[in-house]
């Protein structure tokens, strides 16, 4: 099974489980981005293992062509010694080391190709990685803002709100009462004896400005009039 099939498999189990609890979005996409990061580390792990076991492989390998090298040598010896029986022993062994280098080197390649499955699988989910980040910042966000209209629309329709909004008209239906009730004890009550002199005095003040006004408009004050001549006594 591939990394993104078992992947998938913990990543729906996982989500089933937090759907049936009515869980949040976001707590949704940081579980997947956990399974995400915990298996990215997984498979490089197993990628650095099959690194070593590659590296050690061609260890192996590099010991058996020496060693077949090494048989030949001795079956040519015991060839010019005239040792045919040990020339042929030689040769037996030379096959066995060839074989079990052909079978290092099969090994090799089937670890060199999970290597490569496994690079081209964390490229892919190093991406996906990223590209769910972002969808968490995304799906934050929108989150956010969706609990903000909530909570603020909850607050428009919250009947309590309603209520003291009329128990605000309610108070200021009182106080026009009270502003009236004040208004109308003022009502039907005359002037009394000091607003009366009061108004006298003012009334005089603008009297004497008036004449002031009448003389400046006539330019100057009138000149009083000439007094008619004292009449003589009779003569007795």
């Amino acid at each position: 099974m591939g990394i993104f099939s078992r992947l998938t498999d913990i990543i729906n189990s996982n989500i089933n489980a937090i759907l049936d609890k009515a869980e949040d979005p976001e707590k949704i996409i940081r579980m997947v981005i956990q399974e995400m990061e915990d298996t990215l580390v997984e498979v490089r792990s197993s990628a650095a293992k099959t690194i070593a076991d590659q590296k050690d492989l061609e260890r192996r390998i590099k010991k058996t062509s020496s060693a077949q090298a090494e048989w030949e040598k001795k079956a040519e010896l015991a060839i010019s010694k005239g040792r045919d029986d040990l020339a042929k022993g030689a040769l037996i062994e030379k096959a066995k080391v060839a074989d079990m280098e052909a079978h290092l080197k099969e090994e090799l390649k089937h670890l060199s190709e999970a290597l490569t499955r496994n690079e081209e699988d964390v490229i892919k989910l190093d991406a996906k990685l990223r590209e769910a980040r972002a969808k968490k910042a995304s799906m934050q966000a929108r989150h956010k803002s969706a609990t903000n209209q909530v909570r603020v629309r909850k607050n428009l329709y919250d009947n309590r709100i309603q209520d003291a909004f009329d128990r605000f008209d309610k108070v200021d239906a009182r106080l026009d009462r009270l502003e009236g009730e004040a208004e109308a004890m003022t009502i039907g009550r005359g002037e009394n004896l000091e607003d009366q002199f009061r108004a006298l005095e003012a009334d005089d003040d603008i009297e004497k400005e008036l004449a002031a006004l009448k003389a400046k408009s006539s330019g100057g004050a009138a000149k009083p009039a000439a007094k008619a001549p004292a009449k003589k006594p009779a003569s007795k």
